[in-house]
């Protein structure tokens, strides 16, 4: 028998690793996507690697995408996550870095004064509680989304998916725009659309979506350091902010954790809630990242697509053989998801850790 003829469906982060982890275990591979690889959910020029999670579990995977990204160096031959650290403020700092100090191979350690000002000296005095996680950082989204996008080559193709469905012999059909075509099996990875891709399934997936912006603001002077942060200290006037670094730390793209609600046909609700989120990131930036300038220098706008039990929450669902993934936050953990789910298409088996009854990265 041949090799396994496998559909993916969406070139984001999850989408490209799974077509990597696929082709490494002999599948042959078609990616379709409608737009530009990694320029949805994907976008941007950073995210950011962390281990602390509020569900144990995903400290542990954390662990082993850490290894992954590792893994992903040495084959691309270039750097993907930053050495500059993650830092996270306020009142659960300790109790978290208690769970990571379990752990095998997280650096994770108090963030006092001198720490703050080494690994984030554009950050404004803080004296609540921190931590910081060496072994986090800034991921280099751009490079690693063009270096997945090479290696899966002229198996990439520039097509709209209108479904998805199982075959009543087993497979998968996949129609576009200009066209139909069956695979052995299928994984969506589609962001805001696989919802609806699971829909025509037959599935009835529990994702609500939003949208989300991210401001991007460059130092006021040289920097040699630019750390990933986490701030729910409330400190400076917000309760829910993150940020990471572009990889050169030419600017620190900063967001907050809530997002603006969107109707269930995905309209926005309130047209300006995204213009109302970056004035609340501007004046967030002012008081507690005063070594930033405060006039923005880029922006991110993409759909944020959450699970009910929690903003890190993933699972997989299946349909006959197609796979369809769904969750927030996760860039991070992509080489791993990309390996659960070759693996789930592969062998026919949903990892337990990603079945919805699991509620993975519950808060």
């Amino acid at each position: 028998m041949g090799s396994p003829d496998i559909a993916v469906v969406g070139a984001g982060i999850v989408g490209l690793a799974a077509a990597h982890e696929l082709r490494r275990r002999g599948a042959s591979v078609t990616v379709y996507e409608s737009g530009q690889p990694g320029h949805g959910q994907s976008a941007g020029s950073s995210r950011i690697f962390r281990h602390a999670h509020a569900d144990p579990r995903m400290i542990d995977y954390a662990v082993e995408s850490r290894k992954a990204w590792r893994r992903w160096e040495d084959e691309f031959g270039a750097p993907l996550i930053a050495a500059d650290g993650a830092l996270a403020l306020g009142p659960v700092a300790p109790s978290m870095l208690a769970a990571l100090a379990e752990r095998e191979g997280i650096e994770a350690s108090v963030a006092d004064a001198r720490i703050l000002e080494e690994r984030l000296p554009v950050l404004a005095a803080y004296e609540g509680p921190g931590l910081v996680d060496r072994s986090g950082g800034s991921i280099d989204t751009i490079r690693v989304i063009s270096s997945l996008t090479s290696a899966v080559g002229d198996g990439l193709v520039g097509d709209v998916v209108l479904s998805v469905c199982p075959l009543a012999g087993g497979g998968a059909e996949v129609r576009t725009a200009n066209g139909c075509r069956s695979h052995d099996a299928a994984v969506v990875a589609a962001g805001r659309g696989t919802q609806a891709l699971a829909r025509g399934a037959g599935l009835s997936l529990p994702v609500e979506t939003r949208a989300h912006v991210r401001v991007s603001f460059a130092p006021r002077a040289l920097i040699g350091s630019l750390a990933t942060l986490q701030d729910t200290s409330g400190a400076f006037g917000e309760a829910g902010v993150y940020a990471a670094a572009y990889p050169d730390r030419s600017a620190y793209g900063v967001g907050l954790a809530e997002d603006v609600p969107t109707a269930e046909d995905g309209a926005m609700l309130a047209p300006d809630g995204l213009a109302a989120h970056v004035e609340r990131v501007i004046a967030y930036v002012k008081r507690a990242l005063p070594g930033l300038d405060p006039d923005p220098v880029g922006y991110v706008h993409c759909w944020a697509t959450r699970l009910p039990w929690g903003d890190d929450g993933v699972a997989v669902w299946t349909a006959g053989d197609i796979a369809f993934l769904a969750g927030h936050n996760l860039f991070k953990h992509a080489p791993a998801l990309g390996r659960e789910l070759a693996a789930t298409v592969l062998d026919g088996e949903v990892p337990a850790l990603l079945r919805p009854e699991a509620r993975f990265g519950q808060a």
